[in-house]
């Protein structure tokens, strides 16, 4: 049938099963909004920040398990959208972002709000599209889709001329796409995967490594299936928390910069290190010459390009993890002696003893970690938990009872504050029934403040917790640390109150100063059924540990400070 473009690409999101849509609009997609005017297909949702719409449509890709989209303008709409595109292509996000551009015949010309929005994108993404005939445009939106969710997930970014959003041209998309360029192998060698259940069995001191791959791949109950049957102890990455409940006997906590010492401990002292969809970032090995240099590696993943990149791979696996997963898992089904691991279990047990993780909670101060403890004995596995960057992100980590897939939604690689609003009011679009909750710093939590008005405008309901220490306290905690505690520049006591500012914008706003005060502020919002704000007044100077300095080994991690 013949449609113009701004058509094309309604009907190309509605073939696609998309259901939500976040943007802004601007001159280049006037025609585009035009169209989204008149459809009924799907819902769009105006941010006031396009970063905000990207992180929207990222908080929703996690949540939901689907790709994500956003709709943004040419010139600073785009460059407003990077920092968004950025944050999902490290951590493998699967977006499709629609920007659009000058008319095919000024591109070049310096025209009003023109940018190479295609080289600008091209390292934060993992594929982009410049559309310059009419005729390319179904196939390219569903090349889009396709590698985007396909393989390693990832954004991909379609840039489109204004004047081809007005242009007809024949609308025939593609039921199904093949790329002669792009392949990605999904099932993994059998024979590697053979030689990798051998290396288990024969092992003494195995570690299941877990990295954010488990949760794109949809793999968390093969993951705890093969856990359950082998007895092989488990980490997790900051991407991967959630792959084991947090009860699970078989779970050590977080592995890495401020990981637990059990799970550091096991890592350093292991004789065969089992990666699942880990990219072994700098944050989770620290000194390379030390991480796991006793073990050899087993690594799957379904990026070639991942495997030995950082860390040689004894026994390398490309392919879908969770495949992978379920062909491991019938090699070693047969026979598997768990109890051989019984005294390595033991020996990390003693280690958890030893150094749990723990806190100081005497005094009148309220602790963040207390505070995350709370709402975990509250609200547990029914809630989705998203974050923005700092020491909340850590303590969270650290301290919230994480369950299962979709429940976890931080911005990992590429550490952007502002991230955990927008992405939570992404994840409540995805998940309606879920009661969603942003641990955020005051810092973080003014970089996409805006977005009150988006959420309350929507009727989204989003509880952010503000552990409020008046500080950009993670960068005060290192200049403590390791720069003789010479403070420069990160002292925030001069902020707004954040519960006033939630009344201007329509939502709950209460100010937490004293432990007897949480629970009932944080009933009260839930209640509410808003968007609210719980402003915590926390120990200014409450630090995260354990720490391991950058550059240093796993096992010398930093348990406690004196001043």
């Amino acid at each position: 049938m013949e449609l113009n473009g701004s058509q094309m690409i309604v009907e190309a999101l509605r073939a696609e099963g998309v259901k939500t849509v976040f943007g802004i609009p601007g001159g280049a997609v006037l025609n585009l909004y035009d169209e989204l005017y008149r459809q009924k297909y799907f819902e769009h949702i105006l941010t006031r920040h396009e970063q905000a719409a990207v992180h929207a449509a990222d908080g929703y890709a996690r949540a939901s398990g689907t790709v994500g989209v956003a709709i943004v303008t040419s010139g600073p709409g785009f460059t407003n959208a990077v920092t968004g595109i950025a944050t999902a292509h490290t951590d493998s996000i699967p977006l499709v972002i629609i920007s659009g551009q000058v008319a095919a015949g000024l591109i070049g010309t310096d025209a009003f709000q023109e940018i190479d929005a295609v080289g600008i994108s091209r390292p934060c993404t993992k594929h982009n599209f410049l559309v310059k005939h009419i005729a390319e445009l179904p196939a390219t939106l569903k090349e889009a889709f396709y590698i985007a969710r396909s393989g390693r997930p990832g954004p991909v970014h379609v840039d489109i001329p204004k004047d081809i959003t007005a242009e007809i041209g024949q609308f025939n998309y593609p039921a199904e796409i093949a790329m002669k360029t792009y392949k990605p192998t999904m099932k993994g060698n059998p024979r590697q995967i053979q030689k990798a259940a051998q290396a288990i069995r024969e092992s003494s001191q195995p570690v299941l490594y877990a990295g954010g791959g488990v949760m794109l791949s949809n793999a968390v109950k093969e993951t705890r299936k093969l856990a359950e049957l082998t007895g092989v102890p488990l980490v997790e990455t900051l991407m991967a928390r959630g792959t084991l409940s947090a009860k699970d006997p078989n779970l050590l906590g977080m592995v890495g910069m401020h990981g637990s010492y059990a799970a550091n401990m096991a890592v350093s002292e292991a004789d065969l290190l089992i990666a699942l969809g880990a990219r072994f970032d700098d944050r989770v090995t620290g000194r390379l010459s030390e991480f796991a240099k006793h073990a050899k590696i087993i690594h799957i993943d379904v990026d070639p390009s991942s495997i030995g990149k950082i860390v040689e791979a004894d026994y390398p696996i490309v392919g879908d993890l969770k495949a992978a997963l379920g062909e491991l898992y019938a090699q070693l089904s047969e026979n598997f002696d768990k109890a051989r691991l019984n005294d390595w279990r033991s020996r990390l047990a003693n280690y958890a003893a030893i150094h749990p993780l723990s806190y100081d909670d005497e005094g009148e101060a309220i602790k963040p970690q207390w505070v995350v403890e709370q709402v975990g004995k509250l609200l547990g596995s029914k809630a989705v938990i998203t974050t923005d960057v700092g020491q909340h992100q850590m303590w969270a980590a650290q301290y919230y009872p994480f369950d299962g897939a979709g429940k976890w939604i931080t911005s990992g690689g590429l550490g952007t504050m502002g991230y955990g609003f927008p992405a939570a009011i992404g994840a409540k679009k995805a998940r309606p029934d879920a009661i969603v909750v942003n641990f955020t710093g005051d810092g973080s939590f003014l970089m996409n403040i805006q977005e009150l008005m988006t959420a309350a405008a929507n009727d989204i309901a989003v509880i952010n917790i503000v552990l409020n220490n008046n500080y950009l306290g993670m960068v005060r905690q290192w200049q403590t640390f390791f720069y003789d505690n010479r403070i420069s520049h990160t002292d925030l006591s001069a902020q707004p109150n954040f519960a006033k500012l939630a009344e201007a914008f329509g939502v709950f706003g209460a100010r937490v100063t004293k432990k007897e005060e949480f629970l009932g502020a944080l009933n009260a919002a839930i209640a509410s059924k808003k968007t609210a704000i719980l402003d915590v007044a926390i120990d200014r100077y409450e630090n995260v540990l354990p720490i391991v300095p950058t550059g240093g080994s796993l096992y010398n991690m930093i348990l406690e400070y004196k001043e």
